[in-house]
């Protein structure tokens, strides 16, 4: 074979030994198996990065997962304000009924409009008991309506 010059002018060819390379055939064997390992591994990072469509279902399925993890949490968020309001809403109607009760009982047994004004003036004497009554009757109705829904009954 014929030396060849570079464009650095360092010669190569058949008869040069490497420099800094490979002290015999064993070395310079295990010298290309490193290089051909290395060269798989790069190739196999380029193949990945290639690879879009492979990128985006898994990018999809991750945010799939998060966006299920995110909903069972916001389920049971919501759960734990419906019972608080619930509870709450169950309290202020009892005290509401109470307060109807005492009213109702202190008009005349037989005059009905002065029953129901007794009503009214108690609620208008106590406002916020009126709005949670009212609210812990929406609950009711928004919860029934829930229910029927759910087991198929529109």
């Amino acid at each position: 074979m014929t030396d060849a010059t570079s464009r650095d002018g360092s010669r190569s060819g058949s008869t040069e030994q490497p420099v800094g390379g490979a002290k015999g055939p064993d070395e310079l064997r295990r010298q290309i198996e490193q290089t051909r390992g290395q060269l798989g591994d790069t190739v196999e990072e380029l193949a990945g990065k290639a690879d879009v469509k492979g990128r985006a279902k898994a990018r999809a399925a991750d945010l799939k997962d998060k966006a299920g993890a995110m909903s069972v949490q916001l389920r049971s968020s919501a759960a734990h304000a419906g019972h608080t309001v619930h509870d709450t809403a169950g309290r202020a109607g009892h005290a509401a009924h109470a307060k109807a009760g005492r009213a109702k009982s202190a008009a005349e047994p037989h005059a009905r409009p002065g029953r129901a004004r007794g009503a009214v003036r108690a609620g208008l004497g106590h406002p916020r008991v009126v709005l949670a009554a009212g609210a812990a009757a929406g609950v009711v109705v928004a919860a029934s309506l829930v229910r029927r829904r759910q087991h198929g009954h529109c």
